[in-house]
């Protein structure tokens, strides 16, 4: 009994479960292109020659 219940609740083709693993396959996708973009920065800062003075300057703490 249980697995013909498991396999009627398994078999069927639920439209919202197939939206939503579509959802956030997409969304999974533009977040790995954020981090590649992201990195690809950071590369590029890596070389950045920063003068001193800008070094020393105090940085405020960002508002949370």
């Amino acid at each position: 009994m249980a697995k013909a219940l498991f396999g009627h609740v398994g078999s069927g083709n639920d439209l919202r479960l197939s939206y939503e693993v579509r959802r956030l396959r997409a969304r999974v996708a533009e977040l790995e292109a954020e981090l590649a973009r992201t990195r690809d920065v950071n590369d590029a800062l890596v070389g950045v020659d920063v003068p001193e003075d800008v070094r020393e300057l105090d940085v405020e703490p960002a508002l949370t």
